[in-house]
């Protein structure tokens, strides 16, 4: 369903999986990838979203490299360029700004959830919705005063990586009077939305209200 293109980003080029609607045209949606890279089920959801009538861009944040392996994937996450991811994510929320002429949303899977969020943070009203799923990276600072889109939090219950964090985000956004909603998944485990992982990791039951809530949630908001 999708295509490889390119856009710029700060001066160079960064790439990215893009699917569109059969229609050619709908709101945009950027899908940030987990730590393993710019792989097939990323893409599969991007032409998911495609499917329910966005045009969503799956930005390469590790510019070509893709992880097969857990420690692999970890020493990915830890060598991110976090400036240049930022520059990656302006650039690639301005293209799909430009292509679909609105605001675009975001959504991000483990470290692609934290991303998600941390451009929402960054992108001077750009982004008219934002989606964390379970998002996490230890390098990564939230700009919370620079948020102005609504946020949804989608968390695991047991989550000893990403949960630690989440009164400090709670905190946070209360404080500064930010629209956010999270939800908590009982019984879940961090990736349950990924799957291509067996269960229990993979939580069907969780994965399917979780993606019905995402599409009502931009279907509201963008």
């Amino acid at each position: 369903m999708g295509e490889l293109v390119t856009f710029a980003s700060n001066g160079e080029t960064a790439s990215g999986y893009l699917a569109r609607p059969a229609s050619g045209a709908g709101k945009g949606v950027i899908v940030i990838q987990e730590w393993w890279g710019l792989n097939a089920n990323i893409k599969g959801i991007a032409d998911r979203f495609a499917a329910e009538g966005f045009v969503a861009l799956a930005p390469d944040m590790y510019h070509g490299v893709v992880a097969s392996e857990p420690d692999e994937a970890g020493k990915l996450l830890m060598a991110l360029n976090i400036a240049r991811a930022e520059q990656d994510l302006k650039g690639a929320v301005a293209y799909l700004k430009a292509l679909t002429g609105g605001p675009v949303g975001t959504v991000g899977f483990c470290m692609g959830g934290a991303l998600a969020l941390f451009a929402a943070c960054n992108s001077n009203g750009d982004v008219g919705a934002c989606i964390d799923f379970y998002g996490g990276h230890p390098m990564v600072k939230y700009n919370w005063d620079g948020l102005t889109a609504p946020l949804l939090g989608i968390w695991a219950e047991h989550d000893g990586f990403v949960n630690p964090n989440i009164p400090a985000y709670e905190a946070a956004l209360k404080e500064r009077g930010k629209a956010f909603e999270f939800v908590t998944y009982p019984g879940t485990q961090h990736a349950f939305f990924n799957d291509e992982h067996p269960e229990p990791e993979y939580n069907p039951a969780a994965a399917k209200d979780a993606w019905e809530k995402s599409l009502a949630f931009y279907r509201r908001h963008l």
